[in-house]
């Protein structure tokens, strides 16, 4: 089969024109290494589409045979597109060759150098052009948007086998430059080269002027249908034989984003290719089978590719509509330049070709002023029934950023009093007040990315607690110390000796094991921009969510188990934080919130479900169709009398075929099985093995209930649903002391490597809100059970 480039690069290499005058032959080579350095060249051009024609290989073959170096010369040079001279001294200097300067728009054209290395250095041949490089910059002190646009190139060295990344130290040898327009026409660009820093030749022979010829591209049109075939927005990657993708990250602006692989297209939409045959993988986010195929690009006519997304399942079947609620249209790796960040339109195409029915486009600090623009009360216009986007805020980059980010959804308003829509100058320094004036004008609130700061440094933790608790400071700890905190929950598995005393080096490694077990009591460090005041504003009431699915699902869920053993109504919810955490694609993190069937989605209400819990967390591939406690679905309760069993119903789903590198906790990323659990006040109680292969499966429990509980179930760690709250004799949920104690710990903790971080204006009644929160944690220890 016959590589992706373009046909017309292969003629490039064939047709005999001379752009300058032939190239000097070198005397003095030997024939065996020039030879196979021919030899790998051609190989090299065939690889790539481009082989040499049956007679001139012939002729460099028997040449090659002969080790006739100047006849090895003679054949190559009348094909070099330029030469390259190192002197002794290590100046490089560039002459145009004979060859003509042909190209392809979007396509790669190989195009040949020779290399006369007088200083037989062995080292990379890198290259160059003022018309080459990014078209779009990310630092804030960006060259001019003109300067930008005229980057029409994109200029390798191909350095893969057969060819090597560095020069061979031959005082001649071939090396092949690839070559790629954006445009199309005659285009000039100046073309260097330099083997390091400092190895330009001086008065610009270091360089030399091409005028190219380059023949325009195929715009290949794509129908893309759904599963009903009603036109929809598709993911795309199209790559060579060589592994390039097209178009190249390099020169990608919006709608295509230069950090990711692919491209997503409307139906009847366009993609600019070289005729060639390429692979092109397909699909529409996680609930669709990806799929490959390979197309062939006519030189000539017209080009066009249909395609029909295939799904594997259809939660909106069911009444379960999906959603990002942190994805960004600036910031991380997105541009600063040619514009502040890319526009709605850009982020919509995204949401929509990864099949989410929410995107939650949050304005954070970068880019502030320039995307505050797009934010509406209402979804933005460009929404359609079953996709929509709503521009609200993270507050991040600013404000109240040191005690956790803080998502803001469903904002009527996202300019804080006083703060006259400055990133800084009236925003809060910690977030309780924000969640507050969120909800105040009927907004929910959660913070992002949780596990970041709720990391256990073991060493840090245990010595921290020795200190505060070794009243005898005899370096150990008796049972009774610390009467109140959370060491006599787990005593007696830090005593590994039993000797009745909990020494340091017991204390450092009990955190090290509690930091990878689910639930746990190690204390975190506290000092990150996750789930950080968590414990304070939910106590206030004020928080409705904690983020998962984009940090590590331990601290994450050990968090949020916590406070719901303290009987608070916390939900989780689904998030990617792209492309700051990740920038593969928007919905990595997702929840499914339950609005049953309907006509549109209503954000508000879509909002309301995910605050109330009737919802599930996933990454896409994993699903919890149907979650009941006794007839109850995620965000209910259930009431009994008395203490008994409970029934648990289920309809899970999991993709047989997992994108490369996903791994689902350790298991298999085709097909295989994946364990279920029941999970009761944070700790597993049931598990069943279900397969996965694309279909739905029920499942059924029958578990004990002593007192009012949480119970939900989790595919860990790409699957956790919301919970079901039972009720038993009308008591609250108080299911551990442990777990309100920790939380205790954890504000006492916050407190202390965050203080400073807040305003003095802001720092007493923040300290007042903080030791009311922990009074709460404290009354609630007091009714609670033993136990962790």
């Amino acid at each position: 089969m016959r590589p992706l480039l373009s046909l017309f690069a292969a003629a490039c290499l064939i047709i005999p024109l001379r752009a300058a005058d032939p190239l000097p032959l070198v005397g003095d080579v030997e024939g065996q290494p020039l030879g196979q350095n021919a030899d790998r060249v051609a190989k090299a051009l065939e690889f790539l589409g481009t082989s040499l024609p049956t007679d001139v290989a012939k002729e460099l073959t028997a040449a090659v045979e002969a080790r006739d170096a100047r006849k090895i010369q003679q054949i190559l040079d009348a094909r070099a597109l330029l030469q390259v001279t190192i002197n002794p001294e290590s100046r490089v200097k560039v002459a145009r060759g004979p060859a003509p300067a042909a190209a392809q728009q979007s396509g790669f054209t190989p195009a040949l150098v020779k290399v006369v290395n007088e200083a037989v250095v062995k080292k990379q041949l890198r290259v160059s052009s003022p018309q080459a490089g990014d078209v779009f910059s990310q630092n804030p002190k960006a060259p001019p948007k003109k300067e930008l646009a005229s980057r029409f190139l994109d200029l390798q060295m191909f350095t893969a086998p057969p060819l090597t990344g560095t020069l061979s130290g031959l005082k001649v040898e071939y090396a092949i430059l690839l070559i790629y327009s954006t445009e199309a026409g005659k285009r000039e660009a100046t073309v260097a080269f330099d083997v390091g820093q400092g190895t330009q030749d001086l008065g610009f022979r270091g360089e030399a002027p091409v005028l190219f010829e380059i023949k325009p591209a195929i715009a290949v049109k794509l129908a893309i249908k759904d599963e009903s075939g009603k036109p929809t927005v598709g993911r795309f990657t199209f790559t060579d034989a060589a592994g390039h993708v097209f178009p190249p990250r390099a020169k990608r602006v919006a709608p295509d984003f230069f950090f990711q692989n692919q491209v997503y297209r409307p139906d009847g939409g366009t993609v600019l290719l070289p005729p060639g045959e390429f692979t092109m993988e397909y699909g529409r986010g996680p609930e669709y089978k990806l799929k490959k195929q390979k197309v062939t690009v006519p030189a000539e006519g017209e080009a066009k590719i249909e395609v029909a997304m295939e799904r594997w399942v259809d939660p909106a079947q069911l009444g379960w509509y999906s959603g990002d609620h942190h994805i960004h249209g600036a910031g991380c790796a997105h541009y600063t330049s040619p514009t502040e960040g890319v526009y709605p339109e850009d982020m919509f195409l995204h949401v929509k070709g990864e099949a989410l029915n929410v995107g939650c486009c949050l304005t954070w600090g970068p880019c502030y002023e320039f995307q505050r623009n797009f934010f509406e009360p209402a979804p933005n216009k460009l929404s359609e029934p079953f996709t929509l986007i709503k521009y609200d805020v993270e507050v991040s980059g600013f404000g109240s950023q040191a005690l956790g980010h803080v998502c803001l959804l469903n904002l009527r308003d996202q300019t804080y009093p006083g703060s006259d829509g400055t990133k800084v100058k009236g925003w809060p320094t910690w977030t309780t007040p924000v969640m507050k004036w969120t909800k105040l004008q009927g907004g929910f609130t959660g913070y992002a990315h949780s596990a970041n700061g709720l990391q256990v440094n073991a060493q840090a933790a245990a010595k921290r607690l020795m200190k505060a608790l070794d009243n005898n400071s005899d370096g150990k700890l008796s049972r009774d110390e610390g009467a109140g905190g959370l060491l006599p929950y787990a005593f007696d598995k830090i005593d590994e000796d039993g000797d009745g005393f909990v020494t340091l080096a017991e204390l450092t490694r009990s955190h090290q094991k509690a930091a990878g077990e689910l639930p746990n009591l190690a204390v975190p460090e506290m000092n990150g921009i996750g789930a950080q005041e968590i414990c304070v504003s939910t106590a206030m009431k004020a928080c409705d969510f904690i983020s998962a699915m984009d940090t590590a699902r331990t601290p994450e869920w050990n968090c949020w188990y916590h406070i719901m053993n303290c009987g608070f109504p916390l939900k989780a919810s689904g998030e990617t934080d792209f492309p700051c955490i990740s920038g593969s694609r928007v919905g990595q993190g997702r929840v499914y919130v339950q609005l049953g069937k309907v006509e549109k989605i209503d954000y508000a209400k879509w909002c309301e479900g995910l605050a109330k819990g009737r919802s599930y967390i996933s990454d896409g591939y994993s699903h919890a169709l149907e979650f009941m406690v006794n007839g109850e679905p995620a965000g209910g309760e259930v009431k009994l009398d008395a203490a008994g069993p409970v029934t648990i119903k289920a309809k899970v789903a999991f993709a047989r075929e997992l994108p490369l590198g996903t791994s689902v906790g350790g298991e298999p990323p085709r097909g295989g099985t994946r364990k279920v659990e029941v999970v009761v006040n944070g700790v597993p109680v049931a598990a069943k093995d279900v397969p996965a292969d694309d279909k739905p499966h029920d499942v059924e429990f029958s578990v004990p209930v002593g007192k009012s509980s949480w119970i939900a179930i989790r595919q860990s760690p790409a699957m956790h649903t919301n919970p079901v709250n039972v009720i038993v004799g009308g008591k609250p949920i108080r299911a551990s002391r442990a777990s309100a104690q920790w939380c205790v710990e954890v504000i006492h903790q916050l407190w202390r490597v965050r203080e400073n971080n807040i305003t003095a204006a802001e720092r007493d009644e923040a300290r007042a809100t903080f030791e009311q929160a922990i009074e709460i944690y404290k009354k609630i220890a007091a009714e609670s059970d033993e136990g962790s």
